[in-house]
């Protein structure tokens, strides 16, 4: 098992903190799997654009966040991966909801990772779908990543 899947495993039981950006935004890792993990937010007025509505890169933030993580889940002791492509598509606006970014590993190859992400609200509407292009790091490149 890698370094990385063991922190996430602790973040998730509460042995360790999360990340000091899921903190900041108020996101939390709620289910992680093998090539899968579920994030929460509680988006309200302190996440608005300037229009009011739910700001868009925090809906990005909260679904990268889920897809390194389901790739991560990937990941050889050796390995590490870093993102060439995100790609995000709104489909409605949000002021106030539970939301919930449902990511997994759509194609895993020895170099390249396709991952993609649901987020939906508490009724289950998509709110948005995110995907992402990761590349997979080794040796030398993966070092202190």
């Amino acid at each position: 098992m890698n370094r990385l899947r063991t922190l996430l495993q602790q973040m998730l039981s509460g042995e360790k903190p999360p990340p000091p950006s899921a903190s900041l935004i108020g996101f939390r890792l709620k289910e992680l799997g093998e090539g899968s993990a579920v994030f929460e937010i509680d988006a309200d007025e302190r996440h608005a654009n300037p229009m009011g509505t739910l700001h868009g890169g925090i809906v990005v933030t909260v679904g990268d966040s889920a897809m390194g993580t389901a790739m991560a889940t990937t990941l050889g002791a050796d390995e590490s991966y870093t993102t060439l492509e995100l790609k995000s598509n709104f489909l409605k606006p949000i002021w106030k909801a539970r939301l919930k970014a449902s990511a997994k590993v759509v194609k895993r190859t020895r170099s390249i990772g396709l991952v993609e992400c649901d987020v939906v609200d508490e009724g289950g509407s998509l709110v948005a779908r995110l995907s992402s292009t990761c590349m997979v790091l080794r040796g030398d490149a993966a070092q202190g990543r």
